[in-house]
């Protein structure tokens, strides 16, 4: 784990971080890819799981734009640990909790960076039996170091190759309440 941070050095990158996608600009986001989902959705009674931490506000705001029955499941997967740089390992916080077996589930992820910890929940679903695994990203992290050939079928907003935080994304495991995509200042 990183060493500690104060406060004040918090506060200061939120003073110092550049707003690239504003709380309003992530409604409309949001209210297209609920339309999106529902309309592939609506009739198959998915299961849906968030991948925690970082897709829980992204979760929160978007199930209630879902107008169709649905399940709700808990896991929590990760690389980063706290860390800025993702770690080679994926790390099962908690296994997914309710089954999948002959379902349709669809994974609520925050971002797609890389990839590697997305392709390995979706992965992980089909082993467990999903009829099929649909995704949604809030963000999508426009570069060329994508490690996988995962394709996410559902994206709200694209950003440039930045450190990003907030909506659910953190900086260094804070700033995941701000209401906006921010990028820390020089990364």
């Amino acid at each position: 784990m990183s060493e500690s941070l104060t406060l004040d050095q918090l506060n200061q990158i939120m003073a110092d971080a550049d707003l690239l996608k504003s709380k309003e600009e992530i409604e409309v986001a949001l209210d297209q890819l609920a339309g999106g989902i529902t309309e592939r959705l609506s009739s198959s009674m998915p299961v849906v799981y968030s991948i925690m931490n970082g897709g829980l506000i992204f979760a929160g705001k978007l199930l209630p734009l879902l107008s169709f029955p649905l399940e709700v499941g808990y896991m929590h997967a990760t690389r980063y640990r706290g860390e800025t740089q993702g770690q080679t390992e994926l790390q099962w916080q908690a296994l997914p909790s309710c089954p999948m077996d002959g379902r349709t589930v669809l994974i609520l992820d925050d971002i797609f960076d890389e990839g590697n910890t997305l392709a390995e929940v979706v992965e992980a679903c089909k082993a467990q039996g999903a009829k099929e695994v649909i995704t949604a990203v809030l963000i999508n992290k426009v570069h060329d170091r994508k490690n996988t050939d995962l394709q996410v079928d559902f994206c709200g907003l694209d950003v440039e190759d930045r450190f990003v935080f907030g909506y659910g994304m953190d900086y260094r495991g804070y700033w995941r309440n701000a209401e906006g995509i921010f990028a820390v200042k020089g990364l």
